[in-house]
């Protein structure tokens, strides 16, 4: 495993990010792990964040695209964290664009934030973690409405490795399949399991063979290869 994906699975241990225990998913699934974005809050992790991002983006995509796109809410930060380590690591001005929940009506009016989208422009979604793919069906039509973009990919943090809507391949891959571009995560789950699994991380074993056990019966239900 490349170094700094080990390097990533520890920022997301140590900014209490990615937990471990019993959790109920959006999706309504039972998972023994869990990982949430929103407990990224100081600059120092927003700074680290966005460069990561930018460093799995830029060895996945390249830098021949336009717009980083964020989805709201969780994507706005992170959208706006990688557009800045984007410019200061690769010397390339991306724009950052994210939606509103809601319509404005007067000032900055429309969904959008940030930049306005331009016919033509190539576009990369960025996202925190992708369970069932579920988000794509309001993020896709909404780029689509706003002016004719191409989308080149989606970048998630963590490919949580687990069954889409369609319930036989993952969530990464039925984006690809519905929509036509590539979805690719910094991270997979395996690559966090086999970093972690009897290793003292933050002064603890996060994963022992008990929880371990837990993950593998997940994955005998929601799994996927990677």
């Amino acid at each position: 495993m490349e170094q700094y994906k080990k390097e990533f699975i520890e920022f997301m241990v140590e900014s209490d990010v990615l937990k471990f225990g019993e959790f109920t998913l959006k999706s309504g699934r039972k998972s023994p792990f869990f990982m949430n974005a929103g407990a990224y809050v100081t600059g120092t992790q927003l700074m680290r964040l966005g460069e990561y991002y930018a460093n799995a983006i830029y060895e996945n995509y390249g830098a021949d695209f336009d717009v980083l796109f964020g989805p709201a809410y969780k994507g706005i930060p992170l959208s706006v964290a990688a557009c800045i380590a984007f410019s200061k690591l690769y010397g390339k001005e991306i724009r950052y664009c994210s939606n509103r929940k809601e319509i404005k009506d007067h000032g900055d009016t429309g969904i959008l934030l940030g930049s306005k989208l331009k016919d033509g422009d190539r576009v990369v979604m960025i996202e925190d973690v992708t369970t069932s793919g579920k988000s794509m069906e309001e993020t896709v039509p909404i780029l689509k409405s706003c002016a004719n973009v191409e989308i080149i990919g989606l970048m998630v943090s963590l490919n949580r490795m687990e069954v889409g809507l369609g319930g036989k391949i993952s969530a990464l891959d039925e984006i690809r399949e519905k929509y036509g571009f590539m979805a690719k995560a910094i991270v997979t789950m395996e690559e966090v399991v086999e970093h972690l699994y009897g290793r003292n991380c933050q002064g603890r074993v996060l994963i022992d063979d008990t929880l371990k056990a837990a993950i593998d019966e997940y994955y005998k239900t929601y799994g996927v290869k990677s």
